[in-house]
């Protein structure tokens, strides 16, 4: 298990080697704020609203000193805005009085922070921090238990045993890579297994669709020839930026 486990890593670095996070962000304050959004929602859907969030408060303190109902104006099109409104302005707060208004590098400050978990902690320390770490999402979730590499469901268990797997190196990046496969390949109800890169290591093949016309045709994302999530993707990424909101 664990050397098919390693060998499916190889083979979606070699189909994804652009996989990056898919929420617009220029500093760890605004991936920490864009990662709590995207609760409950999409990424193209937070990538969406939060140019206008960051305009109206940039720094921890703008967001703290927010008028809760202006703020849930610009929330609304994440859904649960209201509970949004009040997670940010919590959060915002706690980096004001505890932490100088910098977002914290460790992941026992992280999650201590209102409306931020493990999965969120780990987004930051990854991608603003560069400290190694496995994000357990829907995606991730639902595809290492298809490949048998656990059958646990708690998030923090899954993490455990995905750690156990892979060197600490290749945290960060194999989160990306199996979240982008889920989105785009390995779907929840109907995974495209036909025109699946590692359809031969699988050993759940056969529980989506394995016609490879029929299959190409489930493809998401550049993938499938659509745009991507992010507004502003990284210069290596081979998609369509997405549209910005009231655009699609």
């Amino acid at each position: 298990m664990v050397r098919r486990a390693r060998r499916i890593n190889r083979e979606l670095a070699e189909v994804y080697p652009y996989a990056h996070p898919e929420l617009d962000f220029r500093n760890p304050f605004e991936l920490l704020v864009a990662t709590v959004l995207s609760a409950q929602t999409t990424d193209l859907r937070v990538n969406q609203t939060t140019p206008a969030l960051f305009a109206a408060y940039p720094t921890p303190e703008d967001m703290a000193a927010a008028v809760p109902e202006k703020m849930e104006e610009i929330l609304r099109p994440t859904g649960f805005f209201r509970a949004k409104t009040k997670s940010l302005l919590g959060l915002s707060a706690a980096l004001r009085d505890e932490f100088g208004g910098e977002v914290p590098g460790r992941l026992e400050d992280l999650v201590k922070l209102p409306g931020v978990g493990r999965k969120t902690a780990n987004v930051v320390l990854g991608n603003a921090f560069g400290v190694p770490g496995i994000t357990v999402d829907t995606h991730f979730g639902r595809l290492v238990r298809r490949w048998k590499w656990t059958d646990e469901e708690d998030p923090v268990k899954v993490e455990a045993v995905v750690a156990g797997i892979f060197p600490k190196s290749e945290w960060t990046m194999l989160s990306h890579r199996v979240v982008f496969h889920g989105r785009r390949i390995c779907h929840a109800r109907k995974p495209a297994c036909g025109a699946c890169p590692i359809a031969p290591l699988c050993p759940s093949y056969g529980e989506g669709e394995t016609d490879p016309e029929k299959a190409r045709k489930l493809l998401k994302y550049e993938m499938g020839g659509y745009p991507g999530q992010r507004l502003s993707p990284p210069a290596d990424y081979p998609g369509k930026p997405a549209p910005a909101l009231g655009a699609e």
